[in-house]
């Protein structure tokens, strides 16, 4: 795979890990819990790939092999930042949101 194909192969799976967190955020704010659980798990899988291929990105060019990284790969490291940033929002999200729902259920 060249380094544009690679690139994008990385938007991708930053961009589903991303979407993924969203779903579980929104499903946290209408205290379904199970499914935002079940997304978070998406989103870390999408983003466990992610991160290999930034991991194989780094083993490459640790070993000599030199590759020019244009726009695309910079997007692309934007897109696997975002989606881990997203995850871990909606991780916090989940938690208050589960906060608010024993809350309303104690009234």
């Amino acid at each position: 795979m060249d380094i544009t194909e690679t690139a994008f192969m990385l938007i991708l799976n930053a961009g589903n890990a991303r979407n993924n967190a969203k779903e579980a955020e929104q499903f946290a704010s209408d205290y379904e819990f199970k499914q935002a659980e079940e997304a978070i798990k998406k989103a870390k899988d999408d983003l466990n790939q992610a991160h290999q291929i930034q991991t194989d990105l780094i083993q490459s060019e640790a070993r000599g092999e030199n590759q020019q990284f244009g726009l695309i790969m910079v997007h692309a490291q934007d897109h696997l930042s975002m989606a881990m940033m997203a995850i871990d929002h909606a991780n916090s999200m989940i938690k208050l949101y589960q906060k608010l729902y024993q809350l309303e259920k104690e009234r």
